[in-house]
């Protein structure tokens, strides 16, 4: 199937409450298409989203759902064969695509992609590079893996020549095990890291860089590439690229110099082979965030707009919900949210917090939920990372089920490791989130700093938090 459907048409979403299916059902529905969406997990800010713009979902999946019979079917990449939907799908022969395949079809088309790649940062820096582009008045469509707060939502279809797209290399869907990003077309390119993560569907770490050089293989030479050379891997990924190629980061072409913060805020100065371009403020936090602001101010260099007309996206730049997101403050505790699910990014999100919260005790409160966090593959990275906090939560493995018991994550013996790391008493672990809340509600005191981190809704425990200490 070629054409796209009519508009009018009815396009059912399977999976829909997925951050990236949620955003591209406000999407297709901007286009005038007809759609209806089922799922079995629906929290919020999707669910939220969803309802916001009138998108009623169906509980769970059943082939009742395909009636009246759709036109055409996006399926998510979390649907497995014997999904009920996805065979009803297979037998009753409805045309059915991919989420990747959606937004090549809907979204891209003719036009430029810039593609953002890498192990972490992509959601923030994909965020920032849509809004630097808008602001610069070059009105890219974008397709972001969260909800930019200047947006109000993870998409725009917009009216010029670039898409910014985040692009992630976890598999398409059961019908296709390739990268999502490979559907992306991609012309421009920031890979900002590339690390062993995605253990259910990744081998190794020579597997997850294949995925990557497949990625810098499809780039046309009249397109680029903006790499970070602080990972060695990401260096030799990209080494095969065809087209114009420029490096960030500690060492390279661009580097961030005079780095300093104030008041949640970030100050650096983009210098592009020793020649300074002059001081730029972000609305970011932490070192990590800074790199991912000078991919994208080299990015945008790299496409020929000016210093002047980046500069206000850098400094209007509110952040991305989920990243770093302050959820609330009672009796002088501050709850933040996190989408870190990675060892790297549980660090670095650690890091940049206590940088902008000095001087406050920080708690760190993880949920193992990812397939990578469920395994004891980074079960040593992961007690380093958290020990760097002053107080740490474990919450139990979301799903163990799910991984076997031999390779499945020990929360018991995480917090052991963190508490010989850090010193007896740092660490602990508590069940679910309301043994999380009360726990904190008894022992945390004013100016403590709680910051929750996990790729899903972990059952509400913000809201939890806030609601105990409240009480």
């Amino acid at each position: 199937m070629n054409d796209l459907p009519a508009p009018g048409s009815h396009i059912h979403l399977t999976a829909i409450c997925g951050v990236g299916m949620a955003s591209l059902a406000g999407l297709l529905q901007a286009r005038g298409y007809r759609i209806t969406g089922s799922d079995q997990n629906v929290y919020p800010p999707m669910s939220t989203y969803l309802a916001d713009i009138g998108i009623h979902v169906l509980a769970g999946f059943r082939a009742e759902h395909l009636v009246p019979r759709p036109d055409l079917v996006v399926i998510g990449n979390a649907v497995s064969r014997g999904n009920p939907e996805a065979e009803a799908v297979l037998a009753q022969g409805i045309d059915y695509i991919s989420f990747p395949q959606a937004l090549g079809r809907f979204l891209i088309g003719a036009r430029s992609s810039l593609v953002v790649a890498g192990t972490h940062g992509k959601t923030t820096t994909s965020a920032l590079a849509a809004w630097v582009l808008t602001s610069a008045g070059v009105d890219p469509g974008f397709f972001v893996g969260g909800v930019p707060v200047n947006f109000g939502s993870g998409w725009n279809a917009g009216g010029g020549e670039h898409v910014v797209l985040e692009g992630d290399e976890y598999d398409t869907a059961f019908f296709d095990k390739g990268p999502k990003f490979l559907h992306y077309r991609p012309k421009n390119v920031i890979l900002t890291s590339v690390e062993f993560d995605h253990a259910d569907i990744y081998r190794d770490l020579d597997h997850v860089k294949s995925a990557f050089a497949k990625l810098i293989e499809i780039i046309p030479s009249d397109g680029s590439l903006v790499v970070c050379s602080d990972y060695p891997e990401a260096l030799a990924v990209s080494r095969a690229i065809k087209a114009p190629a420029v490096s960030y980061g500690e060492s390279g072409d661009w580097i961030a110099k005079n780095v300093r913060f104030d008041r949640g805020r970030s100050f650096f100065e983009p210098t592009f082979k020793g020649d300074s371009e002059g001081e730029v403020e972000a609305g970011v936090i932490g070192r990590h965030n800074v790199k991912n602001a000078l991919a994208v101010y080299a990015m945008g260099r790299t496409l020929g707009i000016s210093r002047d007309r980046l500069l206000d996206g850098f400094a209007t730049f509110k952040g991305v919900k989920r990243r770093q997101e302050v959820r609330g403050e009672r009796r002088g505790v501050l709850v933040i949210d996190d989408f870190a699910h990675h060892p790297t990014a549980v660090r670095e999100t650690i890091d940049a917090v206590r940088g902008a919260y000095a001087g406050r005790r920080l708690w760190a409160i993880f949920e193992p939920r990812s397939n990578t966090s469920k395994r004891n593959i980074f079960a040593k990275e992961f007690a380093a990372a958290l020990a760097l906090a002053d107080q740490a939560i474990v919450a139990g493995v979301y799903q163990p089920e799910k991984v076997a018991e031999g390779e499945r994550l020990s929360v018991e013996s995480l917090v052991g490791e963190i508490n010989r790391i850090g010193g007896a008493g740092r660490a602990l672990t508590l069940a679910d989130a309301g043994a999380i809340a009360e726990y904190v509600a008894r022992h945390s005191r004013a100016g403590d700093v709680l910051l929750v981190m996990s790729n899903g809704g972990f059952d509400g425990v913000h809201d939890k938090i806030l609601q105990a200490l409240a009480g």
